[in-house]
């Protein structure tokens, strides 16, 4: 059984740093197989590709609202990846979600297409305070 499990969310005020963890078990392939992305979704909101990496960590894509000021990144001897987000704006509160796709590899495409990632963890809160 896959489990996906996110941590290190919080509250924090304008202009503060956050990392935020997922570590994945229960895999059919070796962690290092995938490719791992990242996910937000704010009440009201369709969920928002927020960056993924490529199963080596030397790629990685980044959506348009977090370029510059997110960084993805992954430890596979961990079975864990990462994101760090800095410079944090009201408008980045959300539900965080880390999620490994089917067959589908990093690229600005999967970003747009959560249905291409088929193990999701249960989200991690970021609230930014203005």
């Amino acid at each position: 059984q896959v489990k996906v499990m996110e941590s290190g969310g919080g509250l924090v005020q304008t202009g503060e740093s956050l990392r935020l963890s997922c570590t994945v078990s229960g895999l059919t392939f070796p962690f290092d197989d995938y490719d791992m992305g990242w996910f937000r979704q704010a009440p009201g909101k369709e969920r928002e590709g927020v960056a993924c990496v490529i199963w080596s960590g030397n790629d990685t894509e980044y959506g348009d609202s977090v370029k510059g000021r997110f960084t993805i990144s992954r430890d596979n001897a961990k079975n864990t990846v990462y994101l760090q987000m800095n410079s944090l704006r009201p408008e980045d509160t959300a539900m965080y979600y880390c999620a490994v796709p089917h067959g589908a590899v990093c690229s600005i495409q999967a970003l747009s297409s959560p249905n291409d990632f088929g193990h999701w963890g249960q989200g991690t809160q970021v609230t930014v305070s203005a």
